[in-house]
């Protein structure tokens, strides 16, 4: 038994999705039949794969899924018409004259129509990814150089903290010297009154 994905959506996988809920859209059936069947084919679970469509994919379809709920209704009215070779887009059904819509068939001219957008819509969508790649190598590589100048500024600030260290370090150690020379200089006397006083 395969486990179950749960790596990051590909566009493949997104144009997969798409292309199932559409055509369980256009024959009458339910998403959530579309959702395990797309589940099945890329090893996710139904629940994953109706909230990818739910919350990214869905947006980026909503002509052809008006398109594929109209399809559906004119199959069911005329249960007689054969069921369309592939899902057209709202331009390529202006193409379609009032004759081929009678008769429920998709010309080959719309065909080509359709899946020239569906390449021009792939197209943008890599663009897209290419282009927010770019930003964030910029990015990165900004990060990158800001870091460097401030490990160099930190490295500077611990040297100096060092050499200030040892500056009040030094300090410290002569005042230390110069009291203990101080002290054992010192010389006392016998006051009148019996005290003793230093005598400097």
């Amino acid at each position: 038994m395969s486990s179950t994905r749960q790596d990051a959506w590909s566009q493949d996988d997104d144009l997969l999705l798409a292309e199932v809920v559409l055509r369980h859209l256009r024959e009458g059936r339910t998403q959530l039949q579309a959702f395990e069947e797309v589940g099945k084919s890329l090893s996710r679970t139904a629940s994953a794969c109706g909230f990818r469509w739910n919350s990214s994919v869905r947006k980026q379809y909503q002509s052809d899924i008006e398109t594929a709920k109209k399809v559906w209704k004119q199959l069911k009215s005329q249960p007689t018409l054969p069921e369309p070779a592939s899902l057209p887009s709202e331009s390529a059904t202006s193409l379609y004259s009032q004759e081929e819509k009678e008769n429920g068939e998709i010309t080959f001219q719309a065909t080509i129509c359709f899946l020239n957008e569906l390449y021009k819509k792939t197209e943008l969508s890599k663009q897209g990814d290419k282009e927010k790649i770019k930003e964030l190598e910029k990015k990165t590589y900004e990060l990158v150089v800001e870091n460097e100048k401030l490990e160099k500024k930190f490295k500077s600030m611990e040297e100096d903290y060092r050499i200030l260290i040892d500056i009040m370090e030094r300090a410290r150690k002569m005042i230390t010297l110069q009291d203990r020379d101080h002290d054992q200089k010192a010389k006392f006397q016998m006051a009148k009154n019996g005290n003793l006083e230093r005598v400097e």
